[in-house]
């Protein structure tokens, strides 16, 4: 495993709450992403053992101007819960103001993206692009958590570059203004998502004795082995997940399983696999109407069958077919000739 070091914690994870929220030993995490964490994968990430997940992160530019794709993101069921919302943005009133139009929603936590590393958004100075301008991205925070009753928790990452890692004592002025819990991605933003995530400042971090706050690690967790070591080597309160759910959102089972068996489940059959993508297909179609909902389906249904061999063929097929009987028709497909 990549962040494997000779470094032994001697902090081990015990039950873990943010704010009154009860989330157990050692709990999973879905990472807010954007375009994929909609209703119908969280639907699917829950199914199969997610603890806590979040939404698709939410502009406060656009939250503040009604934008109707951003108010879209703001739609949760009870059955989520514990939720969160994330929110971006570097403008501190637009942040408050979205901080109140998020807690109308009812999340059960308000979570700070200042880790986000694409140029769009960390240029313009929010995401990690905070991280030039910790003293503005402190005030931010202190202003949010003053501003609403829900818990508010923050996701960064180390720092902006290889020079300016200040996630250490960041950490600690964080937790000084009031947040609940900490998420840290263990990459600079100038990595974004190259080169492998080092855990060691996440770690020292958790073993600060001025730190009381949950921190939740994120960054590479790709097999249950890697969820495993980041608990065990490096004392964190939760893992997070991200990239490594895309087609394959039951990553959350084989993940408690082995840390309460020490065992891996053995691989989903195809099959199940196609039982599964039909049931995340007609989520999408509930939740999003018929067009938007095949069309924005598309990256998860070849995910789902990344690894089959001879497949390039009925791949093409099914991410640009336009007719929902005829998806479920090459579904059925895959399922009769790889299964």
């Amino acid at each position: 495993m990549f962040f494997l070091t000779n470094l032994q914690s001697d902090i081990r994870s015990t039950n873990m709450r943010i704010g009154n929220i009860e989330l157990g030993d050692k709990p999973l995490f879905l990472a807010p992403m954007e375009d994929v964490t909609d209703l119908s994968f969280r639907y699917v990430c829950k199914m199969y053992g997610a603890d806590m997940m979040y939404t698709e992160f939410i502009s406060s530019d656009g939250l503040v101007r009604d934008a109707p794709g951003t108010l879209g993101k703001l739609r949760i069921f009870d059955y989520e819960r514990p939720i969160g919302m994330q929110i971006y943005g570097h403008i501190p009133e637009a942040m408050v103001e979205s901080a109140l139009r998020v807690e109308q929603a009812r999340p059960d936590v308000i979570d700070i993206n200042f880790g986000c590393p694409v140029n769009k958004i960390a240029r313009r100075g929010a995401g990690s692009g905070m991280m030039r301008e910790p003293d503005r991205m402190v005030e931010i925070t202190r202003k949010v958590v003053d501003a609403v009753r829900l818990p508010v928790t923050v996701k960064t990452r180390l720092g902006w570059d290889d020079d300016s890692k200040i996630i250490v004592e960041l950490a600690e002025r964080l937790q000084d203004v009031g947040i609940k819990a900490l998420t840290v991605h263990g990459r600079t933003r100038c990595q974004m998502y190259k080169g492998q995530a080092d855990w060691t400042l996440i770690g020292e971090i958790k073993r600060n004795p001025r730190m009381r706050i949950p921190i939740i690690g994120n960054g590479d967790i790709k097999t249950p082995e890697d969820a495993a070591a980041a608990f065990g080597r490096y004392g964190v309160d939760g893992v997070m997940i991200g990239r490594a759910t895309f087609g394959h959102p039951w990553i959350f089972r084989e993940i408690r399983h082995y840390l309460d068996t020490g065992e891996r489940l053995p691989d989903m059959p195809v099959r199940e696999k196609v039982v599964l993508a039909k049931m995340h297909f007609a989520k999408s179609l509930e939740f999003k109407g018929e067009r938007r909902g095949l069309l924005e389906m598309r990256r998860h249904l070849s995910c789902y069958f990344k690894n089959l061999d001879n497949f390039r063929e009925t791949r093409m097929r099914l991410v640009t077919e336009n007719d929902p009987v005829k998806v479920l028709e090459i579904l059925d497909y895959i399922g009769d000739t790889w299964g």
